[in-house]
């Protein structure tokens, strides 16, 4: 039998998440220290969309100020991708994957401020309520891994300020050029602080032009090309069959996916307490609760600002 066209987006939208789960996975798997894992990811992905006549014709098309503004919000992706992948290889995928579910409660403040939106009181009280996930969270993971806990937090508060910026920003431009352009400014960005990270954060340092050994290269190219461009493609041809709740409400299956992956590929679960799995799901639970709670609010964003902002995610 055919498949309904809104039952194949759905299912083109949940495989995205799945892939997206799994950038938590290779960061692990990869043996790269975060720094040149991320540039060698942001590299590979600005190189296949530099391949697409499309891209260079929006970027001539831009205007010189919406060009520093989306470099400027890739400076911030580019320090997103590196405290994600640093919570990683502190911690590890599972710890990274529950501290970016905090991003919501950093958006409830942070969203009216740079989008120039009304204040949603509900969406802060959601906040509040997971607080006693995240504490729960944190004393429920070994000592050794606190330092994991606070870099995947402050990832967290980076990706409710690009997405913020994206939000108010990507419509002006093809997504894809987006991307592009974020992503580059980003891998510029991280060559410059090559230098100074030994100073600034020696667990994240290493050096970028060493090319990656052979498991790690595939693995960044599956990361790169399987898990962001691949994603990326599918979502924005979802998009046009779904309603930003529906896809909202999936793509906050994605530290689920994560979470699960890691124990099933990782054996993550035996590091970590019954206590981290109840925090993890009260700061789940908050984060279901507010879609389904905006159900009947018409939604803000657009196809193209939720498809950039799933891509960097």
């Amino acid at each position: 039998m055919p498949m309904n066209p809104h039952t194949r987006a759905l299912l083109q939208v949940h495989f995205c998440v799945l892939l997206w789960g799994f950038t938590a996975i290779l960061g692990k798997l990869i043996a790269l220290p975060a720094l040149p894992l991320v540039w060698w990811r942001m590299l590979l992905v600005v190189a296949a969309l530099a391949l697409l006549p499309r891209v260079w014709r929006g970027l001539r098309a831009m205007p010189p100020r919406l060009v520093a503004g989306y470099a400027g919000v890739g400076v911030l992706v580019a320090l997103h991708w590196l405290t994600f992948y640093g919570a990683i290889k502190l911690a590890n995928a599972s710890v990274a994957a529950t501290c970016i579910a905090l991003a919501p409660v950093f958006t409830a403040v942070i969203e009216p401020w740079v989008a120039r939106r009304p204040f949603r009181p509900r969406e802060l009280v959601l906040g509040v309520a997971v607080l006693p996930g995240v504490a729960l969270v944190v004393g429920g993971v070994p000592d050794g891994m606190r330092a994991g806990v606070a870099v995947g937090a402050l990832s967290a508060l980076l990706v409710a300020v690009f997405g913020s910026l994206n939000k108010r920003l990507v419509e002006h431009a093809d997504p894809l050029t987006v991307t592009a352009l974020e992503l580059g400014a980003g891998t510029l960005v991280l060559g410059a602080l090559a230098p100074l990270m030994p100073l600034l954060a020696p667990e994240f340092a290493g050096r970028l032009l060493a090319l990656p050994g052979l498991r790690d290269g595939i693995l960044l190219l599956v990361l790169a090309l399987a898990c962001t461009l691949l994603p990326f493609a599918l979502a924005l041809v979802a998009l046009r069959r779904l309603s930003a709740y529906a896809v909202q409400l999936v793509t906050n299956l994605e530290p689920v996916y994560a979470i699960v992956l890691a124990a099933l590929l990782l054996g993550e679960q035996r590091e970590l307490s019954l206590q981290f799995y109840l925090g993890v799901a009260i700061v789940l639970a908050a984060v279901f609760l507010d879609p389904l709670l905006s159900r009947r609010r018409p939604a803000a964003s657009t196809p193209a600002a939720d498809a950039a902002r799933q891509l960097v995610d």
